[in-house]
Parts: structure tokens; C-alpha cells; sequence
């Protein structure tokens, strides 16, 4: 399966009855990071357990438990970024593999810079520039 791009979060979830309705519940924690803006417009995906199985990506996964993606950088890796964006602190913003942020304080956009990455979360990673232009 080919992912975007431009995928905001993953996450596993269900879909509950309310009143006439169905609803998709989305982790405080994805609208915490700031990827996602309550009262935005977003399109869904919505992928099957059952395709997911047939692909060999959910089968490794306990059913009980959702499965949670991996960040793709460790504390203390190296990495070469290109800053794409400013938050909403003022801190430069580079996106990696499956768009995953890594926010880098004082970094313009368009700069180019070798980052350490010094802290790692679920969704996010911060990283301390150790070379300004590559």
C-alpha cells in the first residue's frame, strides 16, 4: 500500500453509533501536536482491518491493542533537513518520512541544516541544528 505524502497522522480507532450518526474519534494527541486543527476540513481514509491482515501489516499486531507507528528517527541520529514551514512558536518545521515533524528552534524556512535529534515523541521530534547549510 502506498501512503501520501501528505498524511497529517495514523492511528487505529473505531467507529461508534450516536444518535443518527457514526463517528471517528481522533487522539487528543494528534490534535496536541499540531498537525491536526479542530474545525478543520480533512479528508479520511478509512483501510480495514481485514485488507490490512491480507498485506501482512495488522497480522504482526495483538488485535486488542491498536497499532502505533514508530517515529522514523532515534535520539542522537544525525539527520540532514530542509526546513518547510515555521510553528506557531517561531521554530522551523521539517517533515521526514510519512510526514512525521521534526521542529527544529532557530531555523528559517528554505535553510538547509544537519540536525541531532534530542528529543523523540509519538508524533513529533525536536532536533538541534550542528550545521547550518549542507
Amino acid at each position: 500500500m502506498e501512503i501520501s505524502e501528505k498524511l497529517l497522522c495514523l492511528f487505529s480507532t473505531e467507529v461508534s453509533a450516536e444518535e443518527d450518526r457514526y463517528v471517528i474519534e481522533v487522539p487528543r494527541q494528534e490534535v496536541e501536536t499540531g498537525d491536526i486543527d479542530p474545525g478543520e476540513v480533512y479528508r479520511v481514509a478509512l483501510i480495514s482491518r481485514a485488507e490490512a491482515d491480507e498485506e501482512g501489516e495488522a497480522s504482526a499486531q495483538p488485535q486488542s491493542a491498536p497499532s502505533e507507528p514508530q517515529p522514523p528517527v532515534d535520539v542522537g541520529e544525525t539527520r540532514y533537513v530542509e526546513i518547510e514551514d515555521i510553528g506557531k512558536q517561531g521554530d522551523g518545521i521539517a517533515r521526514v518520512e510519512r510526514g512525521y515533524v521534526i521542529i527544529v528552534p532557530g531555523a528559517d524556512v528554505g535553510e538547509r541544516v544537519k540536525i541531532e535529534v534530542t528529543e523523540v515523541k509519538s508524533n513529533f521530534a525536536v532536533g538541534e541544528i550542528i550545521e547550518e547549510t549542507f
